[in-house]
């Protein structure tokens, strides 16, 4: 004979099926129940549970991942602010960055960040001062390097045709034409590999240098991978600053280039550092890198055994036929917060808005400016590529109240002092 209790129980179940139907004229969602019974067993009142599985319920989703205790974060905030207030306050520059501080700067809210840059500027440099350099293609053309960004390897289809090396006496003209215009330094890029069986193009160059510091102006050359005899002919020549770009960090760089590595930029700079000329090195932005990356390149620069006499930043002008030539420009964010971060860990450098400045607003150059930038190339043409006119930038220079940078030449300035 079965137990009232079992039987109501059942009846319970069957009228809950009944009005769920009823309800909603849909089949029954699957769900869990358990329905009691009491058994007597040896005399005694016993409960039991039986649980009846009405369908297969799938299993809750996993919780979130705990965020980081408000502490935490806030211990961190704090950190970042205290590396932020150690350098924005420091009174000479220093070489033992770590990428936890650079990044800590980099990241920091872009307002505060700007004015921060802006702060160090005006006590390293004249806010009003942008120094004016003009760049020639003294060779164009037909280089063996892979560079993904360059219209001018022979590996890309750029329409780019290989020259020999500019007459010396062509190259002084244009720069007699740069100083007319205002321009105090005067630079020279040829494209190849390195200068190992030139020794005919070396002697032209040398008196290329001679001719532009006879002139009174600073005299800068790209000339790819030298070695430290070549640098000391190039230094005695009179040459001012020599640029050999590391283009991006030492994780991305084998995505940018295979030809030539990172180590090889490096040891070229060794060699110019050595012979006495000043170094200038900076990076592209825009490659295809992440933020790291400008970490990376501001790590690699700010660390070397003393900051170069200046920062070119470049922003990516893509060049149909390069393998890069379908990337999206730039946010112009990013550039600026390296820019900034550049300010502060080398405060001494001068900071060169390079490549790419040709599509910027004046807006944007003026932030440019306020963050610590303070050199522009400006002319006809920057190597291959569209470049500001003479007369459009002084007529920007008019609007924002800022003023050409003299020379070095009156008073060479030397490497800063590594604290």
């Amino acid at each position: 004979m079965k137990s009232p209790a079992a039987s109501a129980a059942r009846l319970a179940l069957s009228s809950a099926r009944r009005t769920g139907l009823a309800s909603s004229r849909r089949p029954v969602a699957p769900v869990l129940g358990s329905v009691r019974s009491w058994r007597a067993l040896s005399g005694r009142a016993h409960m039991s549970t039986v649980v009846e599985d009405l369908g297969n319920t799938p299993s809750p989703p996993p919780p979130p991942p705990a965020a980081a205790p408000a502490s935490v974060e806030a211990e961190r905030a704090a950190n970042a602010r205290e590396i932020l207030k150690r350098a924005v306050n420091a009174t000479a520059p220093r070489n033992n960055w770590t990428k936890e501080e650079i990044a800590a700067i980099y990241y920091t809210p872009l307002m505060d960040l700007a004015f921060k840059a802006g702060l160090v500027h005006r006590r390293f440099h004249d806010p009003a001062e942008v120094q004016l350099c003009t760049l020639m293609n003294i060779k164009t053309g037909g280089c063996t390097e892979d560079c993904s960004y360059c219209a001018q390897s022979t590996r890309y289809q750029t329409g780019v045709q290989a020259q020999r090396v500019e007459p010396v006496e062509a190259v002084l003209e244009a720069a007699r034409t740069a100083k007319a215009n205002g321009s105090t330094r005067f630079c020279m890029g040829a494209a190849w590999r390195d200068m190992r069986g030139r020794k005919n193009s070396l002697k032209n160059i040398k008196l290329m240098v001679e001719g532009v510091r006879g002139m009174g102006m600073e005299c800068c050359v790209t000339l790819g991978m030298i070695d430290e005899h070549q640098a000391k002919e190039l230094k005695d020549a009179g040459l001012t600053a020599y640029n050999h770009n590391v283009d991006t960090s030492r994780e991305f760089y084998p995505s940018v280039i295979s030809t030539r590595t990172y180590d090889e930029r490096l040891k070229t700079l060794s060699h110019v550092r050595d012979a006495g000329i000043n170094v200038c090195s900076g990076g592209i932005l825009g490659l295809g890198e992440k933020s790291k990356d400008h970490i990376g390149l501001l790590y690699t620069v700010s660390n070397m055994p003393s900051h170069p006499e200046s920062f070119p930043v470049n922003a990516l002008v893509p060049i149909k036929g390069t393998p890069l030539g379908d990337k999206k420009p730039l946010e112009f964010t990013s550039m600026l917060r390296t820019i900034a971060t550049a300010r502060i860990i080398m405060p001494a450098t001068i900071i060169r808005i390079a490549a790419g400045r040709k599509t910027m607003s004046e807006e944007k150059q003026a932030l440019c400016f306020m963050a610590g930038a303070n050199a522009i190339f400006t002319g006809e043409k920057m190597l291959t590529t569209e470049c500001n006119g003479w007369d459009e930038d002084s007529q920007m220079f008019g609007r924002w109240g800022l003023v050409p940078m003299k020379s070095f030449e009156k008073s060479p300035q030397p490497a800063p002092e590594i604290q």
